[in-house]
């Protein structure tokens, strides 16, 4: 017998009980796991704050030092597109950014940068959605991207309707780039979550709004690719996304799911939100595409209930 399945047919039946949530015939869902025993391809958090959350999962994940270095550079590309309060989950939680720029610099990062360009302006954008606060609270620096200028030219040559866009210089300056998007409702795209979340990073939206955007998206993430991605969905938006329109649309779910996978980090919050990953085009095609892995099933997986 291989030693993960020991470790698995080891846990206590009892550590089981009650979790009622599911991503794959390989999860594990206890809170107690040696978790430096098994290398997680995704792991999943149920029930707790977004800095618990985030503490558990990354600790599951191997420990930020897995990620960030000494001396490096971060660069973190949480969902700050509108001008709405935190409560209306259009945007990332700030109090997750906070927990990540924290923990990047306790691992020794020399920077730590957000960015994303919004839809709405964007300096009543980056104070209203709180997450200027959280980046600075947190020892971290917040960038504009409102002006043609903070954006370079790049090829996609794996891309089959976007071959090139302008993207913010900031993507290709980081030693480290982390992708934290708020899991939601979109009209367009069906769901905006990882790979969505990478728009943010582009100067003309647009370009990929008229150029089949399900496929844009998947091309989007043939260049420019997270070392990881953290989905908060801590509050969802069910209904009338992107922006939404009042806190009916929002149900509490208190999830994060963590992978270094965009692929997977979003069929895996696809599922959470009530969907399959297939019933999203663009998560389909970056399957295709071999940018990451849609089959769950296949994969390592870790789902902690707090």
């Amino acid at each position: 017998m291989e030693r993960r399945e020991f470790i698995r047919k080891s846990l206590t039946a009892g550590l089981l009980t009650g979790i009622g949530f599911s991503f794959g015939k390989n999860a594990l869902l206890a809170n107690t796991v040696s978790d430096d025993e098994i290398p997680y391809d995704l792991v999943a958090v149920r029930n707790g704050e977004p800095e618990q959350m985030y503490k558990r999962a990354i600790e599951a994940m191997g420990g930020i030092s897995k990620y960030v270095k000494k001396g490096q550079r971060v660069v973190i590309k949480p969902n700050i597109a509108w001008d709405v309060k935190p409560e209306l989950a259009a945007n990332t939680n700030p109090t997750l950014v906070k927990a990540v720029v924290e923990s990047c610099l306790e691992a020794g990062a020399k920077s730590v940068y957000a960015f994303d360009h919004p839809c709405d302006n964007w300096k009543k954008t980056y104070k209203t959605s709180g997450i200027e606060n959280a980046v600075k609270e947190g020892g971290g620096d917040i960038v504009p991207a409102s002006s043609e200028k903070y954006f370079e030219e790049v090829d996609l040559p794996h891309g089959k309707r976007l071959t090139s866009a302008k993207v913010h210089e900031k993507v290709f300056e980081a030693d480290v780039f982390i992708n934290i998007p708020v899991l939601k409702h979109h009209g367009a795209a069906k769901l905006t979550i990882s790979m969505k979340n990478l728009m943010g990073t582009v100067w003309d939206r647009g370009q990929l709004h008229r150029n089949d955007l399900q496929q844009c998206i998947a091309d989007l993430s043939t260049r420019i690719k997270p070392d990881l991605n953290i989905v908060d969905a801590y509050r969802v938006m069910k209904h009338n996304g992107p922006r939404g329109r009042s806190e009916d649309d929002i149900v509490k779910m208190k999830f994060l799911v963590m992978s270094d996978d965009i692929v997977a980090a979003d069929a895996s919050a696809a599922k959470i939100f009530g969907m399959e990953a297939a019933e999203v085009p663009h998560i389909q095609h970056a399957h295709t595409m071999e940018v990451g892995a849609m089959n769950l099933d296949e994969l390592e997986i870790g789902r902690i209930k707090l």
